[in-house]
C-alpha cells in the first residue's frame, strides 16, 4: 500500500490542439468555450478531469473489476424490460453506501473528491487535486465548417442533412493545478495515486482520440514538489508563461511558430528554493524555450538556476 501524500505539489500543464474543439459548450451549439474580451479559448476543469478519468478507466484497470473503479462514470441498471442511467444514490449502493469502501475502490474520489449521496444524508469530500479553468496562452478564433450528413432528415427526402462544426485552428492551452496534502489526508490520496494522476494528465490527453478532440497533444507538465510542512505555493504559473513569436497570435499554427518564455516561472522557483523539494518536468521534444532549461532524469536541475 502506497503511503499518503505528505508534500504539496503545484502543477502547470500545457497542451496544444489543432483544428478541433477543446471544450464545447452544450448551451451554445457546442461551440468552443471562448472569452470574447481577449479572444482566448477556455477549458473547464471538469473536461480535464473527465480526460483523466477516462484514461484510468480504459488503460489503468479502474473499470469496476478487481477492486478498482471510477465513481463518477455513467452506469446503467435494468427495471423490468427498460434500461436506465444510474443517479448518484444508486451509484453509491454499488459500494454498500460506505465511504471507506468508496475511498478504497475509487481513485477519482481519492484524487478529485466528490459528493457521496446517502439515503439520509450525503458526505462531501474536498478533492486534494484542484485545477483552475484552463485558458489559451494566445489569441485565437473560432472557425466554422459546414458539411453534409450521411442520411436525409426523414423518409422520402431527396437531400442529406447539413451539419455545422465549430473549431479552433490552433491553440496552446494552459492549466494551473494544486495537490493539497491536507485534503489528501482525509481522502487517502497516496503517492501512487499522484503518479497515476500525472500519467493521466499527459497520456490521457494524448489518448483522447475522438472526432472533436483528435489533434490534442501534451506539450509540458511541470510539478513543483514543496517540502513537507511547507503550506506554500507560488501560484499563477500559467499567467507567468509567455509566447514569443514573429507571427500574429491568430496566425500561430504549431510549436514551430513560437518559443516559450519561461523566465518568470524560473525566477519564482529560484526565489523560493528554500520551500522546494524538487521540480519534475516533462516536455514535448519539439518545444522551444527562450532560455534553455537543464533537465536530468525528468527533473529540473535546480543547481543551474
Amino acid at each position: 500500500m502506497s503511503e499518503n501524500l505528505k508534500n504539496r505539489t503545484e502543477l502547470l500543464f500545457l497542451y496544444e490542439i489543432e483544428n478541433a474543439n477543446p471544450n464545447g459548450d452544450p448551451l451554445n451549439e457546442n461551440r468552443p468555450r471562448f472569452d470574447t474580451e481577449d479572444d482566448t479559448v477556455i477549458v473547464s476543469d471538469v473536461r480535464l478531469k473527465r480526460t483523466i478519468r477516462d484514461y484510468w478507466y480504459e488503460y489503468k484497470g479502474y473499470n469496476g473489476k478487481e477492486g478498482k473503479d471510477i465513481f463518477v462514470r455513467e452506469t446503467e441498471y435494468q427495471d423490468g424490460d427498460k434500461t436506465y442511467i444510474s443517479d448518484g444514490k444508486r451509484r453509491a449502493t454499488a459500494f454498500q453506501e460506505n465511504k471507506d469502501t468508496v475511498l478504497k475502490t475509487c481513485i477519482d474520489i481519492r484524487v478529485f473528491g466528490g459528493v457521496l449521496p446517502l439515503p439520509k444524508d450525503s458526505i462531501t469530500l474536498t478533492g486534494p487535486t484542484q485545477f483552475q479553468m484552463g485558458r489559451s496562452l494566445h489569441k485565437t478564433e473560432i472557425i466554422t465548417e459546414q458539411g453534409t450528413g450521411a442520411f436525409a432528415s426523414g423518409d422520402k427526402k431527396g437531400q442529406a442533412t447539413f451539419r455545422t462544426e465549430y473549431k479552433v485552428p490552433y491553440s496552446l492551452i494552459g492549466f494551473n493545478g494544486i495537490i493539497n496534502e491536507k485534503a489528501a489526508h482525509y481522502s487517502t490520496m497516496s503517492e501512487a495515486d499522484k503518479g497515476l494522476l500525472l500519467d493521466g494528465i499527459w497520456q490521457g490527453t494524448k489518448n483522447l482520440i475522438s472526432r472533436s478532440k483528435f489533434g490534442q497533444n501534451p506539450v509540458l507538465l511541470l510539478a513543483i514538489n514543496y517540502k513537507e510542512d511547507k503550506p506554500f505555493y507560488i501560484g499563477s504559473l500559467r499567467q507567468r508563461v509567455k509566447l514569443q513569436s514573429e507571427k500574429n497570435d491568430k496566425a500561430i499554427r504549431g510549436l514551430e511558430d513560437f518559443s516559450l518564455d519561461f523566465s518568470d516561472v524560473i525566477a519564482e522557483i529560484k526565489a523560493n528554493l528554500e520551500n522546494i523539494e524538487s521540480v519534475e518536468i516533462k516536455t514535448d521534444a519539439r518545444l522551444k524555450f527562450v532560455q534553455p532549461l537543464t533537465i536530468a532524469n525528468g527533473k529540473l536541475d535546480l543547481t543551474t538556476l
